[in-house]
């Protein structure tokens, strides 16, 4: 019997191949592209007419708008604007601020500087000897005027004798060392006077608000002695009793004191620069007859009055 030959057949299983990541990319750019097209809607229904007709001549002749037209087509509002200038091949950029918050940016930058100067003063008075000794007489915080630093009368230890204006000696040595920190800053400083409310009766005419005037002016001669500009003072004042620090008791040596306030811009500009607003009544203003008068002098050119010659030991101004 022949043997038949045996057949082996070998079938090649085929696993299917995998398909890779490109379906993320691509569905990763179809969600950007309907972002983009549902920030285009939305622009396109909160653009007022005027910025929609902006836009469309852009679009329509971008090299005619450009030349002619403004770089910002499309003003989301607010009257600051910085615009940095370029040349032809870099595109400018603008942007617009509201007032109010470049405001509201200046106070908490302001703020903040405020506090960081808290903070200098505190380490300072830790690490020098001579702040340090009298720290019970450092009251320091930060109000809306600015940093204030308050030396107050110490039962035992007065900053002026009685009814002086003549610092003690280690008063004038505390003010050196404020001075020291106080004249590294930019901001103006105001300097006011206290008195407690126990009348002054050492000469005629002299009271308690011509004395605290002169503690504070004593004190600013002693801060700019010891390091503060001259052009950093904004004001020195006098406030005699009328602002006590303990008005439970007026007579209380703590109400004697001098106020350094490192004053804020806006601070500052309350005070005033030198310009004055515009009078609600000004007498120096010619009437309308006056106006009219002068100016048909003018046109008829008889502006140029002769004027009579002043008689012997008359003064014509």
């Amino acid at each position: 019997m022949e043997q038949q030959p045996i057949i082996i057949k070998r079938k090649k299983k085929v696993v299917a191949g995998h398909h890779g990541g490109s379906w993320k990319v691509a569905f990763a750019d179809f969600a950007t592209a309907m972002m983009a097209f549902f920030l285009v809607l939305w622009l396109t229904a909160t653009a007022t007419p005027e910025q929609k007709q902006a836009v469309e001549g852009y679009f329509k002749d971008p090299v005619g708008f450009t030349e002619g037209g403004s770089p910002n087509p499309i003003d989301l509002g607010g009257s600051a604007s910085v615009v940095n200038e370029s040349s032809l091949d870099i595109e400018s950029s603008t942007i617009q601020i509201e007032d109010e918050i470049v405001d509201e940016l200046a106070d908490t930058l302001e703020q903040r500087r405020m506090e960081q100067l808290f903070q200098e003063l505190k380490e300072r008075i830790e690490q020098n000897e001579t702040l340090q000794e009298f720290k019970d007489q450092l009251l320091i915080d930060i109000t809306d005027e600015g940093l204030r630093i308050q030396i107050v009368d110490r039962s035992g230890r007065p900053m002026f004798d009685s009814g002086r204006a003549e610092l003690k000696y280690y008063t004038q040595e505390l003010l050196f060392e404020l001075a020291k920190t106080l004249g590294s800053v930019n901001n103006k400083l105001s300097l006011t006077g206290h008195t407690d409310a126990t009348p002054f009766n050492g000469r005629p005419g002299y009271t308690n608000w011509e004395l605290s005037a002169d503690r504070a002016n004593t004190a600013r001669r002693a801060l700019v002695a010891g390091g503060v500009r001259l052009e950093q003072i904004a004001r020195v004042v006098g406030l005699s009793d009328s602002v006590l620090f303990d008005t439970d008791n007026p007579t209380a040596p703590i109400n004697r004191r001098i106020s350094i306030i490192v004053l804020k811009n806006k601070s500052v500009g309350d005070i005033g620069t030198g310009r004055l607003g515009q009078p609600l009544i000004d007498v120096t203003r010619p009437s309308e007859e006056q106006e009219q008068e002068a100016l048909s002098k003018l046109e008829e050119g008889n502006w140029r009055e002769e004027r009579p010659e002043p008689a012997p030991g008359e003064l014509n101004w």
